[in-house]
């Protein structure tokens, strides 16, 4: 089993991501904490494989952690979860050895993708010996920088599926298709299908809402 160590702020968030991971064959949550200080303390108490890190904690920031686990010997690997986009913020994660960045918000399917890809390049570097070539080195970084298109039903975008979620995640009190689709600009019949994608995987539920005449609307709502 591949260990994690689940590091986030959030507390509704953190519970998601540590039911994210344990849903995917092959690993297992270690533990989860809500700081950076937390995080160092717990890999030096009990080493992980990897720490799915969030990079905006309340004590520090997440490049401090990984820069800090550096500098004190550690080789765990670190997947960053993290809402910053910043050129370079992704810059400085790549000089401190982050293998995988995954922006939020974020679907299980992507998720599952990224640890899926991971745990192929562990296996693929877990043995002795050496490679035959470059084509090999190239094949075994491959592995973690090339996009699995079979995360997403055929006709689905990754890019329409995160907008989506935006308008699922800013609206507490639930969205109807009808509603998801004036604000991205899709039609009606396709923001269903991605909200009933969503719903599927566990990333909202449905309700109906009841108004004053005819039959309830469906709405959904952040899960």
């Amino acid at each position: 089993m591949i260990t994690v160590l689940v590091v986030e702020d959030d507390p509704v968030a953190a519970e998601a991501h540590r039911a994210y991971v344990e849903q995917v064959a092959g690993f297992a949550v270690a533990g989860v904490v809500h700081s950076g200080a937390d995080a160092l303390r717990f890999c030096e108490r009990a080493p992980v494989d990897v720490v799915l890190l969030d990079f905006y904690l309340p004590d520090t920031h997440g490049l401090t952690v990984c820069r800090a686990l550096r500098a004190g010997g550690s080789e765990v690997d670190v997947i960053a979860v993290t809402s910053a986009r910043d050129l370079a913020v992704i810059r400085s994660a790549v000089s401190v050895g982050v293998v995988q960045y995954l922006l939020k918000p974020f679907t299980f399917a992507s998720l599952r993708d990224k640890l899926v890809r991971y745990a192929r390049y562990r296996e693929q570097l877990g043995g002795p010996g050496k490679v035959s070539g470059q084509a090999d080195v190239d094949g075994m970084l491959a592995t973690l920088r090339t996009p699995d298109h079979r995360s997403l039903p055929k006709g689905m975008s990754g890019e329409t599926l995160q907008a989506i979620t935006e308008v699922l995640t800013r609206a507490p009190e639930g969205v109807s298709a009808a509603a998801a689709a004036d604000l991205t600009g899709v039609s009606r019949v396709t923001a269903r299908r991605y909200l009933e994608y969503l719903a599927e995987n566990g990333l909202a539920t449905r309700r109906p809402h009841y108004g004053q005449v005819g039959r309830p609307e469906v709405r959904f709502y952040p899960g």
